[in-house]
């Protein structure tokens, strides 16, 4: 998948009214994972997205945190004004994405790496 379909996929999915939208959300989705991941895992979960995209995984650190503490990193990271329900939203439609971008068995290596409480970042039913 190339960069544009990808950031097109996110931008109908979660109905942003904006290109722009759509990266920021997918930047604050894949800034805060990495941050939650171990750095082995989510470089080579960024390796199979477009590298524009991919970038966004780059990190240097591990820390534990919750999903709600996820959903509000990337609620911080998006503009003033994005609500915690719409940033649980927009991460749920990154990943979405995400998995269509990548092997199943790398998401498998993520979902594996989170604890079951992070089950709901992974529920894709209201993609049709």
């Amino acid at each position: 998948m190339q960069h544009d379909e990808f950031i097109g996929r996110v931008q109908a999915r979660a109905r942003l009214d904006s290109r722009g939208a759509a990266e920021t959300a997918t930047r604050a989705t894949l800034e805060s994972l990495a941050e939650r991941l171990p750095p082995g895992l989510a470089g080579n979960l960024g390796a199979q997205l477009p590298v524009e995209i991919g970038r966004h995984l780059e990190q240097d650190r591990t820390e534990r945190f919750d999903l709600d503490e996820f959903w509000q990193r990337v609620a911080d990271r998006e503009t003033t004004g994005v609500a915690l329900p719409q940033a649980a939203f927009h991460s749920r439609v990154v990943m979405s994405v995400v998995a269509e971008a990548i092997t199943g068995a790398q998401l498998d290596k993520v979902r594996d790496a989170l604890t079951p409480e992070w089950d709901p970042l992974f529920d894709f039913s209201f993609v049709s």
